[in-house]
């Protein structure tokens, strides 16, 4: 990543042929690039329409807004050139630009600047590309969430207890000689009890905002002929799957994205569960019952006449999971005990109505909840995973040498702190700025 002193400028709208065209601009150069263009004098924030020009040619008529730092989006000197979207108007603006050394910015540095001069912290940051990347209602109100401070509130206040802890801890040994309660560093204990108790309830809920970000992942599962690839038809409503009635015809896991409810959810289709000597879909089985395993909810379809004796998707349906009796037009399916059940013909449409509600009442108490998740990206994991540990060692600690506890304390306070990116970023900041789009 360049330097803060370079002058920066992106493409703010996809490319490619269109009405409006957005050029951002950021840094010190912002004001001398717009005078050199023909478009000096700005009123801050308001729209004007200028002429502008370049090396005695007329680049476009271009709405231009000029926003003066520290009140901008990055924290520096900012403009807007709102041009007409045709290519060849786009590549003369930037040819002008890089002629007058304002450079091409790099992935997400529009964001890393605002990040660096302190307009927002680093789990805002990473909330600015989940609401660029949303496409169902949850992903946006989650984004919306952490970006207004909701995520970083969350980590403020588990900072916050640790250090009232730590506070008690280094008072006594840093003033041992003064007027202190003796045994103060143990009345830390209740606290940090507290604190190791909500880091382990933030980690038990860590895959909910996960989910909501990734999607939700769904894998229908059962053996041959029992009609999961018709049923994953039905579902995504399109002919996504080969449906035939020769056995073992889905021979790979087919995925495909849907939205249920306002969540996102990944469908999967597996190959149907039995021994097989052929290679190939010996390896589709394998490929179902990894995929299975790490499922968020398996849908076990069964049908009449299929199969003898016990399913071998037995094995990875679990009790909070739904049994599918499948072709209830051509026979009765006795359920499993144990399991939720729901019987649907996807010939008939019978029950496909009932499934997709059940779907969604399944992701809405899944995903909802009344506070905001602790964690949506796995580096937040981590350092919640850290914290802990070191939570846990201190407390450990704090009956035999207050001064260990105190070590593991500050390590704990540090691993909270990186989420936010309050301390030790900056091996960090390439791995959380490398995903953003160019024009942010």
């Amino acid at each position: 990543m360049s330097s803060n002193t370079d002058t920066i400028f992106a493409l703010a709208t996809p490319p490619g042929r269109a009405a409006i065209a957005i050029l951002r601009l950021s840094g010190p150069g912002v004001d001398g690039a717009l005078t050199a263009l023909g478009a000096g004098g700005l009123t801050p924030r308001l729209a004007s329409l200028r002429t502008l020009h370049h090396d005695g040619e007329m680049v476009d008529q271009a709405l231009v807004l000029r926003f003066p730092g520290p009140n901008s989006y990055t924290g520096e000197d900012s403009a807007e050139l709102h041009l007409h979207g045709g290519r060849a108007v786009v590549e003369a603006a930037c040819r002008a630009l890089i002629a007058l050394d304002v450079r091409p910015a790099e992935p997400g540095e529009f964001t890393r600047r605002a990040f660096q001069n302190g307009r927002m912290d680093l789990a805002q940051a990473e909330a600015v590309a989940d609401l660029i990347d949303a496409e169902t209602s949850a992903q946006k109100s989650q984004a919306l969430g952490q970006l207004d401070g909701a995520l970083s509130a969350a980590y403020a206040g588990f900072r916050r207890d640790l250090l009232k802890a730590l506070s008690l801890v280094e008072a006594e040994i840093d003033f041992p000689d003064e007027e202190v309660p003796d045994n103060l560093a143990r009345t830390a204990g209740p606290v940090l009890d507290q604190l190791a108790a909500d880091l382990r309830a933030a980690l038990a809920d860590s895959d909910r905002g996960r989910r909501v970000r990734e999607g939700y992942r769904i894998v229908l599962i059962g053996e041959t002929n029992a009609g999961k690839s018709s049923l994953f038809n039905a579902l995504t409503a399109r002919e996504a799957a080969i449906v035939t009635p020769i056995a073992g015809t889905t021979r790979d896991v087919l995925d495909a994205e849907l939205m249920i409810g306002g969540y996102a959810v990944t469908l999967s289709d597996t190959a149907g569960l039995r021994d097989s000597d052929d290679l190939v879909e010996a390896e589709g089985i394998r490929r179902a019952r990894q995929r299975a395993e790490g499922a968020d909810l398996r849908l076990w379809v069964r049908a009449p006449g299929v199969g003898q004796g016990e399913d071998p998707a037995s094995a990875f349906a679990l009790a909070d999971d739904l049994q599918i009796l499948n072709k209830a037009d051509l026979g009765a399916v006795v359920a499993a005990e144990g399991m939720e059940a729901l019987s649907l013909s996807t010939a008939s449409g019978q029950g496909l109505a009932e499934l997709h509600d059940w779907i969604a009442a399944r992701l809405a108490r899944d995903l909802s909840g009344a506070d905001f998740p602790a964690v949506t990206r796995e580096r937040h994991r981590r350092r919640l995973v850290e914290a802990l540990a070191a939570v846990e060692g201190g407390r450990r600690a704090l009956d035999l040498a207050p001064e260990m506890a105190g070590d593991d304390l500050r390590r704990a306070a540090d691993a909270l702190a990186r989420v936010t990116g309050a301390i030790g970023v900056e091996d960090i900041l390439g791995e959380v700025f490398s995903t953003f789009c160019i024009g942010k």
